[in-house]
């Protein structure tokens, strides 16, 4: 149930059908402008759409104006407390503010509404099981699910009052289950387009696994327009991670996706060296490529017929290659990654 409401993030469309835009958030401090545009170049490369950056002082949204000028991919501006800092970032050029309207007073909202109005900036509204009104949990007295749902859509509702439609919505939690029912709720109540994400996931594996059952499951029952994966780890992995829940829901065009077993006694080659060496040559690959990589041939033989570049063990350090269905080559183990590097240099 993607949303039927369609807004722009600079050229990025969000909701209506579009495809599912990852983001990521920079951690440099955003005054070094430099420091700054050198993490958004490192994640556009990696296939990044939008990213976001702190702006909690006057010289941050200075710094932001250069930033946007510089920057390849649509800049939000990430707000709290001030709502100030959300007019400057707007003034600066930011595609996108993110309020958070717990730690924002209402008369300030209304401002922000005006310059997005003037700037046709869109706004994301950003609900924080962390950060909650105060009269809020003291009536539901924690950060519940109907908390949480309850505080976006009487902000949903604050802006249509105001007569402003150009907005997307998240209602984050660190914890998995609340997340995904505040989620659920929330799309059968509005019809603005939703960013995903669990908030404060962890570092690198047990974010990876809480982001992957979250923002997966909702994205499997058809819901969510644009995802971040929030570690605290290097933003690198938020992205990678970010597009490995698209392709393994098929929701990534142009990407290689690389099937491969556990391995067992029956293992005949190195699938875990030759399958790992192959996923990091191919992760930033823009091809719409299913590779298979089997030690032995149990399901090799299936596998390697119906992906485009099959690699089975055939025998004791021997693999079988198959393109698009077709035997065409048996070779040592050790020559595998080269000859299937050319096949799919030659893969359109």
């Amino acid at each position: 149930m993607s949303s039927k409401k369609q807004i722009l993030v600079g050229d990025i469309k969000i909701g209506g059908g579009a495809p599912i835009s990852v983001q990521t958030m920079t951690n440099s401090n955003t005054e070094d402008v430099q420091a700054t545009l050198r993490q958004i170049e490192h994640v556009t490369e990696l296939g990044c759409d939008l990213v976001r950056v702190s702006c909690p002082t006057p010289e941050s949204t200075t710094a932001l104006r250069k930033i946007v000028k510089h920057s390849r991919i649509p800049v939000i501006a990430d707000i709290h407390f001030n709502y100030k800092r959300a007019i400057e970032a707007i003034d600066a050029g930011a595609a996108c503010v993110r309020i958070n309207p717990g730690n924002t007073p209402s008369s300030g909202i209304k401002e922000i509404v005006k310059a997005s109005q003037l700037n046709n900036t869109a706004i994301r509204i950003g609900i924080n099981s962390g950060s909650l009104e105060q009269d809020i949990l003291e009536r539901y007295g924690e950060p519940s699910t109907d908390a949480i749902v309850e505080s976006a859509v009487l902000h949903c509702r604050k802006l249509e009052e105001l007569s402003f439609h150009n907005f997307k919505v998240s209602v984050k939690s660190s914890d998995v289950k609340t997340a995904i029912d505040a989620y659920r709720k929330l799309s059968r109540l509005i019809d603005y387009p939703l960013h995903l994400g669990i908030t404060e996931a962890g570092t690198f594996l047990p974010g990876a696994i809480k982001s992957a059952i979250g923002i997966g499951s909702l994205l499997a029952d058809g819901i969510g327009d644009t995802i971040r994966v929030s570690l605290s780890s290097d933003i690198s992995d938020e992205i990678l991670i970010a597009q490995q829940i698209l392709k393994s829901l098929k929701l990534l065009k142009n990407s290689v996706d690389i099937v491969s077993c556990p391995t067992c006694s029956r293992t005949l080659i190195d699938v875990i060296g030759i399958s790992k060496t192959l996923n990091e040559y191919c992760s930033h690959m823009r091809k719409e490529l299913r590779i298979s990589v089997l030690g032995c041939c149990v399901n090799g033989v299936g596998e390697a017929k119906h992906s485009d570049i099959g690699i089975y063990g055939f025998k004791k350090g021997i693999a079988k290659i198959f393109l698009n269905g077709q035997e065409v080559s048996t070779l040592d183990e050790h020559e595998v990654i080269e000859y299937v590097k050319a096949l799919i240099a030659e893969a359109t």
